[in-house]
């Protein structure tokens, strides 16, 4: 996906080197649909330069930074000295992320997907979390609840999720689930709160994966888990329940396991 418009002053930005001359090299923009861009001599390099080639070739793959824009003329300068290698290296990794999120868009969508809807998902997705990259980490992690202020439809969500579940490397996942505990019996709060007890797991939940249950509102619980993968969190999150609702039945009371809140107020 390449960007319609233009960039501002000051940002960095990626592009190959198209064609080099004796004053300067003219760069196309990678992250900009037909967009040029001429670093001036006095900009490739500190110091004096004898030969521009001697600091870059045709083909070249830079991080330059932004110095002016005059939509007018259609100019942009671009300088590649004020580029410092921390500074590269991170734009170039992000550069390579929106590539990776550019193929897992046609994964979830097909790569006959009209360039309409692509463009309104993808706007969707970068509005909310900056860019394409960012919003399947934060579908792969967060599940549906990282879409919920899009204005995605629920298949949209579903395939976003999916894919990003089944393509994205993320140190941690988070998925959240709600269990019912009624207790009518004598043994009333006290069976709730062993019922409840049991569902943070007695201190027998792996040291990878953190588990918290919270109230919501009678008789709704949440339960929240956070482990390396969704594998993990899934089945730790059903065993979280499954304990739960043992533990209440134990006691002559009730339990459901559910994935979406009923209760509507906090």
């Amino acid at each position: 996906m390449k960007y319609s418009g233009w960039p501002d002053p000051g940002e960095l930005v990626v592009g190959k080197i198209d064609e080099i001359e004796d004053f300067g090299v003219f760069v196309d923009l990678e992250e900009y649909e037909d967009k040029r861009g001429l670093i001036h001599i006095s900009e490739v390099a500190s110091g004096w330069i004898k030969n521009v080639r001697d600091h870059v070739r045709e083909g070249q793959i830079v991080v330059c930074k932004v110095l002016d824009v005059d939509e007018g003329s259609q100019q942009i300068d671009l300088s590649l000295k004020d580029v410092n290698d921390h500074q590269r290296s991170d734009k170039i990794q992000e550069w390579k992320n929106e590539q990776k999120a550019d193929n897992w868009m046609e994964l979830a969508f097909g790569e006959e997907i009209a360039d309409e809807d692509y463009t309104a998902i993808a706007n969707e997705l970068i509005a909310i979390h900056g860019g394409l990259y960012e919003g399947f980490k934060q579908a792969a992690i967060h599940g549906d609840e990282a879409l919920d202020d899009t204005d995605l439809d629920d298949d949209e969500i579903a395939s976003i999720v999916e894919t990003a579940r089944e393509n994205v490397s993320v140190p941690y996942v988070n998925v959240t689930g709600y269990v019912d505990l009624e207790n009518p019996t004598e043994t009333g709060v006290d069976g709730i709160r062993e019922a409840l007890e049991a569902a943070e797991g007695n201190g027998e939940v792996p040291e990878e994966v953190d588990l918290e249950v919270s109230y919501v509102g009678a008789p709704e619980y949440r339960i929240t888990v956070r482990a390396p993968n969704y594998k993990t969190a899934e089945s730790q999150l059903e065993e979280s329940a499954q304990r739960a609702v043992a533990a209440i039945e134990g006691h002559g009371g009730a339990g459901e396991y559910h994935r979406e809140r009923r209760t509507d107020d906090e």
